[in-house]
């Protein structure tokens, strides 16, 4: 039985292609997420793709920036919440290091930066600084507070998603150690985007 492809406004195309390259990345890796491979999996031409996104490389650099503006919604929903008291700082501990590991952002980022995108970062920098200086709103003696516990909060939930398995093994800790350790330094910082 033949399949009747469906008419998708070009936003809609867009849209649908960001959501297949989501699910190829974090099924297959990010050496998965082609032009070829989306285009396949939402049954439209290469040649559709390529006018939406132009290259692989752009179709890469749109599904960081829908996946950076996704993630820190989140975590910048979770921190509201905890700096109201309503929730506790390892939810969004456990938000930052599931973005850039179990969501992919980390080794999307990186495969990116070593395929030669200099500025594979850049989406993932402005959304985090966004957030930041939003959770900093009001609160302007506390800015440099935030920023220097976002970056390293950000800076440990990269890294974890990159190496923190291997590491945990090589020195005998558990693997949530790293999340663990995020956690007790955002807890330490009474002026952290959680603690407020």
């Amino acid at each position: 039985m033949a399949t009747i492809r469906k008419r998708l406004s070009p936003e809609e195309s867009r849209i649908a292609a960001l959501e297949a390259a989501r699910s190829l990345l974090i099924e297959a890796g990010p050496q998965a997420v082609t032009l070829k491979a989306v285009a396949t999996r939402i049954g439209r031409t290469h040649a559709n793709l390529l006018h939406h996104f132009g290259s692989a490389a752009g179709l890469q650099k749109a599904l960081i920036e829908s996946m950076a503006d996704t993630i820190t919604a989140k975590i910048g929903a979770a921190a509201m919440k905890a700096r109201a008291g309503d929730q506790n700082p390892r939810e969004v501990v456990d938000l930052t290091f599931d973005a850039f590991d179990k969501e992919g952002a980390g080794a999307l980022a990186s495969w990116m930066i070593l395929s030669g995108n200099e500025d594979a970062l850049d989406p993932i920098l402005e959304a985090i600084h966004r957030l930041v200086d939003e959770l900093a709103e009001g609160h302007s003696e506390q800015t440099k507070p935030i920023h220097e516990e976002t970056l390293q909060l950000v800076l440990m939930a990269l890294g974890d998603a990159l190496l923190g398995g291997p590491m945990a093994r090589a020195l005998g800790l558990p693997r949530e150690k790293a999340r663990e350790l995020a956690c007790n330094t955002l807890l330490a910082g009474r002026h952290s985007p959680v603690a407020g």
